[in-house]
């Protein structure tokens, strides 16, 4: 826990300074135990377990009846319309650590909005049992530093390849994962931890694909009045708020999905955004390069499979997969491959960055001029 300017921490001493430093006296007084464990809790903290020790932290700060007018304003501002929503994910933070909720996201590009100071504040009321991470620590083997801990907040996230967004999804509804530290075995431990991401980037942050739902996206607005003082205002609050957390009926009393809040609840017009970000790039690079096609052999069907795709775009979507290009084609386009393998003649770029025509064999999609003329009027 933070106490003043001093931070709560482990250090490992040997059984030969302990003796240096210590009487034989003093050395029998110090606890044993068989190993250590992490179990969290906030309203019933065990320091042990057993003859295990707990490393997860107390919190300094105690629930007690008062005002929390200042907490709960700032929270309408985070929240909006949400609020309700808000308070339940901070509630179930604090009396139900262990259960999963949705990956939360703050974006926003403009500045003085508060999505530091929201972080700062679940800081200072979690402590020890949050932590902040940079981009580079998810793409690192290494995790021992984070992996126990109930709130991992990044500020400006950026991590856009593909396998950062899967590494966070995976993490946010695993019940277990793989503990890694330098020059040590990997080792398995429950996995409690909840994501909270910030950005200035309204729209390409991280890989949202159009069917997830694990992740809350909420545009934060600017203060009206900014208040340098509103962290420490906010501080004094904490055990009222607390107190108040304890008290208040969750809006959603019963988990709807394996993330607590069911997908319409958590759906805001910000997380859109992100999604059609992700969609439009592919679903524009693809119609410039039918376009191309068209004009190559004006008035000729189009035909292609999954491979011609990515092979024609691996130079301006290097990070695109076949699963991208055939959710875009089924899922979104509503087309179809041929049942069989057939041989059909398809397009490839030469040595000169010319398109030219190749005769190819597999299941492979048809467009006509008709369908490509509709797409893009669609797009405008």
């Amino acid at each position: 826990m933070v106490t003043g300017s001093y931070t709560d921490g482990w250090l490992l001493w040997s059984s030969e300074t302990l003796k240096k430093d210590l009487s034989s006296d003093a050395i029998k007084k110090i606890r044993k135990f068989d190993a250590y464990c992490c179990v969290p809790s906030h309203t019933d903290y065990r320091e042990t377990i057993g003859n295990y020790f707990n490393k997860y932290h107390p919190l300094e700060f105690k629930p007690e009846l008062g005002s929390c007018d200042t907490i709960l304003g700032f929270l309408h501002h985070i929240f909006g319309e949400q609020y309700e929503l808000g308070l339940d994910y901070i509630t179930l933070l604090y009396t139900r650590p262990v259960i999963k909720l949705p990956i939360l996201c703050l974006v926003s590009k403009e500045r003085k909005t508060g999505k530091t100071t929201f972080l700062d504040l679940l800081k200072v009321i979690f402590g020890n049992n949050m932590t902040f991470n940079g981009n580079h620590d998810f793409r690192s083997q290494f995790n021992s530093d984070w992996m126990n801990t109930l709130i991992i907040a990044v500020e400006e996230v950026l991590l856009d390849k593909k396998e950062d967004s899967e590494k966070i999804k995976n993490l946010s509804t695993a019940k277990v994962s793989k503990v890694e530290a330098k020059s040590k075995d990997k080792r398995e431990t429950e996995f409690f931890g909840k994501f909270i991401l910030c950005s200035n980037n309204e729209y390409n942050f991280i890989v949202i694909e159009p069917t997830e739902t694990r992740y809350w996206v909420r545009k934060v607005p600017v203060f009206e009045k900014e208040n340098v003082r509103l962290l420490e205002q906010m501080t004094t609050e904490i055990p009222a708020f607390l107190f108040h957390l304890l008290e208040r009926p969750l809006s959603v009393p019963v988990g709807n999905t394996r993330m607590w809040f069911s997908e319409q609840q958590i759906h805001t017009d910000a997380l859109l955004r992100v999604m059609r970000n992700n969609r439009n790039r592919l679903e524009t690079e693809l119609l410039l390069l039918f376009k191309e096609m068209q004009e190559h052999d004006p008035g000729q069907k189009l035909c292609f499979a999954n491979k011609d795709i990515l092979d024609l775009l691996k130079k301006s979507m290097p990070r695109l997969t076949r699963q991208d290009v055939s959710q875009l084609m089924q899922q979104e386009w509503g087309l179809v491959p041929v049942p069989n393998s057939l041989s059909y003649s398809s397009y490839c770029y030469n040595n000169l960055n010319e398109l030219v025509s190749v005769a190819k064999t597999g299941r492979y999609y048809t467009i006509t001029e008709e369908w490509l003329r509709q797409k893009f009027d669609e797009s405008g």
